[in-house]
């Protein structure tokens, strides 16, 4: 069976850490818990994500965030980042995952101060990669460069 063909624009594309301990386990988790195949993936070190960070002015080398790109390549373009990225990941991904939209009813900045604590110590919780990680077969489709 082929894989089909489809736009970036077609999936919701999770930009992360390619070097990240924990932001591989992020997108190990979603591989394994996205039934709908939705979510597409590109790590911040890739020439896509570069080019798609630069159009919302946001750069890869600095950037200390889960974004989610929206419509990517379409006029409706839109980049989610921090906890706004996270809590979209959960609503795609729905299910039991909806539960984590309560977190929606904490004022925005509460949301991103827990998230910004995270992220300021992922590599020493969670360590840090010297290259990262390739796909497996199966999953290579799912993973834009």
């Amino acid at each position: 069976m082929t894989q089909q063909t489809t736009s970036p624009e077609d999936h919701p594309i999770v930009i992360y850490d390619g070097l990240c301990g924990m932001c591989d386990g992020v997108v190990q988790f979603l591989l394994q818990h996205d039934k709908s195949d939705a979510f597409r993936f590109a790590a911040k070190q890739s020439e896509f994500a570069q080019r798609a960070l630069a159009r919302h002015e946001l750069d890869a080398r600095t950037v200390e965030t889960i974004c989610l790109i929206e419509n990517c390549d379409s006029p409706a373009e839109r980049v989610l980042t921090k906890s706004d990225a996270t809590l979209r990941i959960a609503e795609v991904l729905g299910g039991i995952w909806n539960v984590l939209l309560v977190a929606k009813l904490l004022p925005h900045s509460l949301r991103d101060a827990a998230y910004d604590l995270v992220a300021r110590n992922r590599y020493r919780i969670f360590g840090r990669r010297t290259e990262c990680r390739l796909p497996s077969a199966e999953d290579q489709h799912k993973f834009l460069g």
